[in-house]
């Protein structure tokens, strides 16, 4: 709300009000003053906590009680999507129009071509072979992801004096857990703190979990409450360090789809 007092107001003295109803008041009458149609984006709304969706639903109905037109475009993760079909956000999620962007999924190999091909001459030789740019476009998913392990891989590359960049470079920069739960559940937008919400559990609890530092049974409890809500990168739970995996009762990919039927 304080971002739309700075963009709106036009008056240099202009103080806005302190008191939550004063302040919602005064910022329908400046944006009635307007007299435009006004768009509010948030970045980064996956971490926005469910009472201030429902602010934010509360001034848009102010604000159209008032004559005006107020939007809101939320981008985020793929947990906002989640959280506004939650049931308990219902009265949200029914108001909100969905728009899935899918990036370069599928794309990746495509991306990396026209990438290398922006930064280099059209008669350069060779600088990654393709089973380089085959491990690359199947082992990453982002062009920030993609962006910076060719960066490792050339410094990588540069400091051997290899050309052009191999496979065995390619290996030697990706991590060892790109693909863990925890690196796929935070590019999704699930922190410990948004996990621990959840699952209704303790984030040092949340902590433990995906570092494989909890219990046999807490760790299995806390994996099929995953499953059930459908999570990405939940299909092998961070075993706890130490124990036989043999020895535990494995949920599958079968009981995954059928908790979250």
């Amino acid at each position: 709300m304080t971002a739309l007092f700075y963009d709106l107001v036009t008056e240099k003295d202009f103080k806005i009000p302190t008191q939550p109803e004063k302040r919602e008041r005064k910022l329908v009458e400046v944006i009635a003053k307007r007299r435009k149609s006004i768009v509010l984006f948030v970045d980064e709304a996956h971490d926005l906590h469910h009472k201030t969706l429902v602010g934010l639903k509360r001034l848009i109905e102010l604000v159209q009680n008032s004559g005006g037109i107020l939007s809101v475009v939320l981008v985020g993760h793929p947990k906002l999507r989640n959280d506004l079909r939650r049931p308990a956000l219902e009265e949200i999620g029914a108001r909100t129009a969905l728009f899935w962007l899918e990036g370069i999924k599928g794309k990746e190999r495509a991306y990396i071509t026209w990438l290398l091909a922006q930064c280099t001459q059209p008669e350069s030789p060779e600088i990654l072979t393709d089973e380089a740019i085959e491990r690359l476009a199947t082992g990453l998913s982002t062009p920030l992801q993609i962006e910076q392990y060719l960066t490792l891989a050339f410094e990588a590359a540069y400091q051997v004096g290899q050309k052009p960049v191999t496979i065995d470079i390619i290996e030697s920069v990706l991590a060892a857990d790109l693909d863990a739960m925890e690196a796929t559940l935070t590019r999704n937008g699930y922190n410990a703190r948004a996990l621990a919400e959840l699952l209704n559990a303790r984030p040092a609890e949340i902590r433990a979990f995906l570092h494989g530092q909890l219990a046999s049974g807490r760790t299995q409890e806390l994996h099929a409450q995953l499953l059930a809500a459908g999570l990405p990168g939940c299909d092998e739970p961070p075993w706890p360090r130490g124990e036989a995996h043999l020895q535990t009762i494995w949920v599958g990919p079968d009981v995954c789809r059928l908790l979250a039927d």
